[in-house]
């Protein structure tokens, strides 16, 4: 598959997939409350740290109808950015929002190969997106955001793992699931180093275990020995 098919492929998917909590969640919208929960967990475990991120400006990537954002990101935040290329979910998630909510920054419609990151960041968030990037979009993406980061800022990822050593490719929604090696390879290759990981728990036996990464610059130092948090 070419890289263009691979990304009209996605693109069309999302295109016919409704704006909603089920829809985004691939029909595990039952799952939302406990996704949640678990990314609470961690972010304030990084909060805790000796050298924490700022809660200034937040970046959702893959923000579909900013369920993220409405139920995690702008509890912490002042102000938080999203990035989604799907129209329909861009305006559902201002309407979600509020249009004048004073914590919603700005709305980019583009997908995270094409992004150019004007701001600084105290968090780029990315869950359940960086599957539609290839390998050599995603390792330039989050060099992107590796420079993009204020001082002490972090990159979360929260994806689905294969649970093999191999890449996995879901034909239906074009999009790849990577095993644990390969993400930690990826992150090396953007100058990134894992600084916490925890494995969500409290989800069905039958998908993919989800895995969370706190991820920061490789030239940072900071006072953190790699742990997982189970």
């Amino acid at each position: 598959m070419t890289e263009t098919t691979f990304y009209k492929k996605a693109a069309k998917y999302w295109a016919n997939v409704p704006a909603t909590i089920d829809g985004v969640l691939g029909g595990f919208g039952h799952i939302t409350d406990i996704d949640i929960e678990g990314s609470k967990k961690f972010f304030n475990y990084i909060l805790s740290l000796e050298q924490p991120p700022k809660t200034n400006l937040a970046l959702d990537c893959g923000a579909g109808i900013g369920r993220v954002s409405k139920n995690l990101l702008m509890h912490y935040f002042v102000k938080v950015d999203l990035v989604e290329q799907d129209e329909k979910f861009i305006n559902t998630a201002k309407q979600l929002l509020g249009e004048n909510n004073a914590k919603l920054g700005t709305l980019y419609q583009i997908g995270l190969q094409h992004l150019k990151l004007q701001k600084k960041y105290d968090v780029i968030w990315c869950q359940w997106v960086l599957g539609h990037l290839n390998d050599y979009d995603l390792i330039t993406f989050l060099e992107r955001c590796n420079q993009a980061l204020t001082e002490y800022g972090v990159i979360i990822v929260k994806e689905n793992i294969a649970p093999t050593d191999e890449m996995e490719y879901d034909d239906e929604d074009s999009s790849v699931t990577r095993p644990y090696k390969l993400m930690e390879k990826i992150f090396e290759d953007a100058n990134l180093r894992v600084i916490a990981s925890e494995i969500q728990s409290g989800f069905p036996d039958d998908i993919y275990p989800v895995h969370m990464f706190a991820l920061a610059p490789d030239s940072v130092t900071q006072n953190v020995a790699v742990r997982s948090i189970n």
